[in-house]
């Protein structure tokens, strides 16, 4: 089966929009290539590493969200069902094990195929979820590397939620 290419002219580069928006929110960034991007934002647990990159051949922003935490050999196991565990919650993006660094990182892409163009909000709530997501699940990931705890009991610990007051 032969891959049909078409060329699309765009009005701007897709990353261009969140370059825009690392500007407007006063976020530190770097863009040292045309398809790369990084930014660096802080939340609660970690300060996060995030990668926005243009792949052209299928028409996709992609993010990746990474943190400083990286699994040990004798955890890996544990971490991969941890990450299993995990996906099973998400409805958007996903979480992966890097095997190159043993680095887990947070997943996702936008699809803008046939010439669409991202917008602020799209690019916004990709940045957002990827956020969100690390930081709902940096310590379960805690949990298993360094106190031991199954992937069961670690996912339980940070779902557990209260309500009311005490």
């Amino acid at each position: 089966m032969s891959q049909l290419h078409i060329e699309i002219d765009r009005l701007e580069h897709p990353l261009d929009v969140v370059e825009r928006l690392a500007s407007l929110r006063d976020w530190i960034f770097d863009r040292a290539e045309a398809d790369e991007m990084s930014v660096s934002v802080s939340g609660k647990w970690a300060d996060y590493h995030i990668s926005f990159t243009w792949i052209e051949d299928v028409e996709a922003l992609h993010v990746a969200c990474a943190f400083d935490l990286k699994v040990p050999d004798r955890r890996r196991q544990d971490v991969l069902q941890l990450i299993s565990r995990i996906n099973e919650q998400l409805w958007v993006g996903h979480f992966d094990l890097w095997s190159g660094e043993n680095v887990v990182m947070f997943r996702h892409a936008l699809l803008l195929a046939g010439g669409a163009d991202p917008t602020q909000g799209q690019c916004e709530t990709m940045l957002r979820v990827a956020v969100e997501a690390c930081e709902r699940y940096f310590q379960s990931f805690q949990f298993v590397m360094w106190a031991g705890k199954s992937a069961k009991d670690a996912l339980d610990a940070v779902l557990f939620e209260t309500e009311g007051e005490a």
